[in-house]
């Protein structure tokens, strides 16, 4: 991005995981990625000086940004004067959105730091009756995990987590050679839709303790790494525990998770 007469570059800090992004079109591509759809707002996340910002404020909606490096802000707040009322200065994982939002829809994207991704990902989650899109840049292994199907190796417990509640797409690959300073590994841009019908026929907080602790000893079978549970033994002579975690679907997370709410 040029810059403003007198305005500096934003050094990237690495303790807060910045890669700034300075390939136009990427930027261009990742913000085509929103659909527009089911919302008139978006958020995005960690906005650096703005590469993506520019693309998200020349569409139909409104934007606003969260950005925890005050150097970012200030360049935003001096580059970008029409976005000024609408940057956020809070930390996204501990800052109480609808502080912002009201309880109204929006969307999420952003060239997502590294160190926080998944994080972003489980807040997501939490709100999702707010959040219809969700759409960005992760290393690219994160990615690929966030969208695999039952029966890969790097399908866990975000992979079934997230599949529950949105529809999850692998988009494109990024080079590390468009960001300053380059990582060390390639980049993913993945979009994750809301499903139409998002509400589980089971208890969630159970779902997500069942996904999490059958994932917290992935090669052993379900009956073995779900002992905690204290199921019955009738429960647990169903053919679903002779199955490791990676061997389930989404849907048989699902069912298994409702399984045991009878037993309970």
């Amino acid at each position: 991005m040029a810059n403003t007469p007198n305005q500096h570059q934003v050094k990237a800090k690495k303790h807060l995981g910045q890669h700034f992004l300075n390939d136009e079109t990427i930027a261009q591509k990742i913000a085509a990625t929103l659909t527009l759809k089911n919302y008139k707002t978006v958020l995005e996340i960690g906005p650096g000086m703005g590469v993506l910002t520019k693309y998200l404020l020349k569409k139909d909606i409104t934007t606003h940004v969260i950005e925890i490096d005050t150097e970012s802000v200030d360049y935003l707040k001096a580059n970008y004067l029409n976005l000024a009322s609408r940057i956020i200065e809070k930390d996204f994982l501990k800052y109480d959105l609808n502080q912002v939002f009201k309880g109204e829809s929006f969307a999420i994207i952003g060239n997502f730091p590294y160190n926080i991704s998944t994080q972003i990902v489980f807040k997501t989650l939490d709100m999702r009756d707010q959040i219809p899109e969700f759409s960005g840049m992760f290393q690219k292994e994160v990615a690929e995990r966030i969208c695999s199907k039952e029966g890969s190796k790097v399908y866990g417990i975000l992979s079934v987590l997230a599949q529950a509640y949105y529809d999850a797409e692998y988009l494109f690959t990024v080079p590390p050679s468009v960001f300053n300073p380059p990582p060390k590994v390639e980049s993913g841009v993945l979009r994750l839709t809301r499903k139409a019908d998002y509400s589980l026929p089971c208890d969630d907080a159970l779902f997500f303790k069942v996904v999490k602790t059958a994932f917290q000893q992935r090669r052993k079978t379900i009956r073995n790494s779900l002992k905690t549970f204290n199921l019955s033994d009738n429960l647990r002579e169903d053919s679903i525990f002779d199955k490791r975690p990676e061997q389930l679907s989404v849907q048989q997370f699902i069912e298994l998770t409702q399984l045991i709410e009878k037993d309970m």
